[in-house]
């Protein structure tokens, strides 16, 4: 295996707070890793910043062989086609139906017929656990639950190597949240994916990851397997993982 991601020596300021100082992490090719911490310690911050939504203030990341500090932006529109991103409440476009949702990547970053658009729209509404009925619907006429899958579908509609969910079963029942920790598992086999994840869900941590980092006190103070981190002397991992 070898990293998707590596970060080194992250700075990440806003104003005069520090949000992230020498943070080092690296993510390997074919594995589920989490970005966990208490709340505030920057982890959708720094999931933001290994999409290209924001810029940290010093250190390197190289995503995918890409290094994010000498990236053109053609480059940039090369590499934002490599990958899929599941935000936390689905982050669909109001005025789009779901279909039109989903079928954006494709219209915006290729030349494909619209038949063929058809064709894998639908495939990926299925293989997520999206019914067709909801095709025409719009996203404030339907479920938090399908929201999610509808933005997962939207992820996946390229055929990404890495994918991002940032808190992927927040707002689902512990039934639904199951499920879709299963289908997480499911889309990792089926397209060879690589999944980093943002979550508090203890369940799906247990169920999902190969390894994780832990952030806390603006870096990564744990990093591998679950057993590994917690073993790691942290009050945080220890309330987290102990205090059950």
């Amino acid at each position: 295996m070898y990293p998707v991601i590596e970060a080194k020596n992250i700075l990440t300021r806003f104003g005069d707070t520090v949000v992230h100082r020498h943070l080092n992490l690296h993510v390997n090719r074919g594995e589920i890793y989490g970005l966990l911490g208490p709340s505030g310690c920057g982890k959708t911050t720094l999931m933001k910043e290994m999409v290209l939504l924001q810029r940290y203030q010093g250190g390197s990341m190289n995503v995918l062989g890409y290094d994010l500090n000498k990236i053109t932006h053609k480059k940039a529109q090369e590499l934002r086609q490599k990958w899929g991103v599941l935000f936390q409440f689905g982050a669909l476009y109001s005025s789009l139906n779901i279909y039109d949702n989903i079928a954006l990547s494709l219209r915006e970053y290729t030349t494909i017929s619209e038949a063929l658009i058809a064709e894998i729209v639908s495939y990926k509404m299925d293989i997520v656990g999206l019914e067709q009925c909801v095709k025409e619907q719009y996203p404030s006429q339907i479920s938090g639950g399908m929201k999610k899958k509808a933005g997962l579908a939207r992820a996946l509609v390229m055929d990404p190597e890495l994918l991002f969910l940032d808190e992927p079963t927040s707002g689902l029942d512990p039934i639904s949240a199951r499920e879709f920790d299963a289908l997480i598992l499911r889309l990792r086999e089926h397209f060879d994916l690589s999944i980093v994840m943002v979550t508090h869900d203890l369940d799906s941590i247990e169920a999902t990851l190969d390894r994780a980092a832990i952030l806390d006190n603006k870096r990564v103070v744990a990093e591998g397997s679950l057993d590994a981190i917690k073993a790691t002397d942290n009050l945080f991992i220890t309330t987290f993982f102990k205090g059950r």
